[in-house]
């Protein structure tokens, strides 16, 4: 049964504009988990024998590719193939070159890992880097945006998987927010492909290594610090003003919030102070994101700070915690929330690259002015015992200096939709 379905698997048929590697470096990706998942292959296909010359028929509709389609489960802790015994708890099929496998409905192109996990299957993507990353770009950034900032996501976007790659580990990276967004086949866009081949094998690097490029929406004008959002001090993540970063659909925005709204998310916060009375912001960062608050009632006061601080004001429907609140709180008097941004803000501001990209910068230049002090660098090959290898390529550049008048039309540009 095993042999079948690798089979199978490596006789698929071909999904055009496979892009080529980089170094063959390969992506695990965990895209779907459950008590059993069904997996369709392209059937084989048989070679074709030459045809007389006739006629050509009428135009009819394509037929739908052939499929294999198996249901994945688990019994007695080990998988089961359309419910007969695999006898194992793990099954791979390999990618091939123009290889595509549907998971859960969804098409990816490469491979699978199937796994036994706490009693049911997941089942783990394993792609070619740059193959995944058609899949990431589009769905993390607009396809229709700036060719440079495009390229700058995806080099990014490169740069996150590859510091997450462990070969210790049974999978890399996940498919959704809490990692990066990937959305297989169906997510691929044309320009951000052709961002993707143009920056096919770069990295931000830092002491050799990939760096931890964290990214968000919009940084509200002001880049938040590694230190301040996790407490991990990096030398390339500090807070600095991004006059870049402007025009947002969130730049800027306000809350009015009902007694009852906020006191749930205080109850929430654990705190219990009765009849809210008062609620403010008592310490912020230097980039001024919430640090602490402070929360007032009949009852007394309760503070909350760092991180617990700053979750109370997205727990409120705060887009960012670059925020400040109102005061009092009352029947009839709503808790004024206004912030700048949207996202953690640490790393690069996705409006941030739109804005440089349309200053002309490009993106080696966004790069270098979110993440100062790093490097660029080029996937060496397959990962080693330790993650992905990497070779040096040089430093990355600043963003050079714009006529003043083109960056005052920055910091006040339209509205991206």
């Amino acid at each position: 049964m095993r042999s079948l379905l690798l089979t199978l698997a490596l006789s698929g048929t071909v999904v055009s504009g496979t892009l080529s590697t980089a170094g063959a470096l390969s992506v695990r990706v965990l895209v779907a988990s459950g008590p059993e998942l069904t997996i369709r292959l392209p059937a084989p296909q048989a070679p074709a024998s030459p045809a007389p010359l006739l006629p050509s028929p009428p135009v009819t509709p394509t037929a739908p590719t052939p499929e294999n389609v198996w249901t994945v489960g688990v019994r007695g802790g080990t998988l089961t193939l359309n419910g007969q015994d695999a006898g194992s708890t793990s099954l791979y099929l390999p990618p091939a070159p123009g290889s595509t496998v549907t998971l859960a409905g969804k098409l990816y192109r490469g491979g699978v890992l199937l796994r036994v996990e706490k009693g049911g299957v997941q089942a783990i993507n394993v792609v070619d880097v740059e193959d995944y990353l058609r899949g990431v770009v589009a769905a993390e950034m607009p396809a229709s945006w700036p060719t440079e900032a495009l390229q700058a996501q995806a080099v990014i976007a490169r740069t996150y998987v590859a510091a997450r790659i462990n070969p210790a580990l049974p999978y890399d990276t996940c498919a959704t927010e809490s990692c990066q967004m990937y959305g297989g086949v169906a997510a691929e866009k044309a320009g951000s492909d052709a961002a993707v081949r143009a920056t096919a094998g770069q990295v931000v690097a830092y002491g050799g290594k990939p760096a931890s490029t964290y990214f968000s929406s919009d940084s509200g004008g002001y880049t938040a610090s590694s230190a301040e959002v996790w407490g991990r001090d990096l030398p390339y993540l500090h807070a600095k003003v991004d006059p870049y970063s402007a025009g947002g659909p969130r730049s800027r925005w306000r809350l009015e919030l009902g007694a009852a709204q906020v006191t749930d998310a205080a109850s929430r916060a654990g705190v219990r102070v009765g009849t809210l009375r008062d609620v403010r912001v008592t310490r912020a960062s230097e980039s001024g994101r919430v640090q602490e608050v402070t929360v007032t009632g009949e009852k007394g006061s309760a503070r909350l700070s760092g991180a617990d601080a700053s979750g109370f004001v997205r727990a409120l429907g705060a887009a960012s915690s670059r925020a400040s609140l109102s005061g009092p709180v009352g029947p009839n008097t709503p808790l004024v929330v206004e912030g700048y941004g949207s996202g953690h803000g640490v790393g690069l501001s996705q409006y941030g690259a739109l804005g440089l990209a349309r200053q002309g910068q490009g993106h080696l230049n966004i790069l270098g002015f979110y993440y100062p002090g790093t490097t660029l660098g080029v996937l060496a090959g397959a990962a080693g015992p330790v993650g992905a290898q990497l070779a040096q390529a040089g430093p990355l550049p600043q963003p050079f200096a714009p006529p003043p008048r083109t960056l005052a039309l920055i910091q006040t540009g339209a509205n991206v939709q």
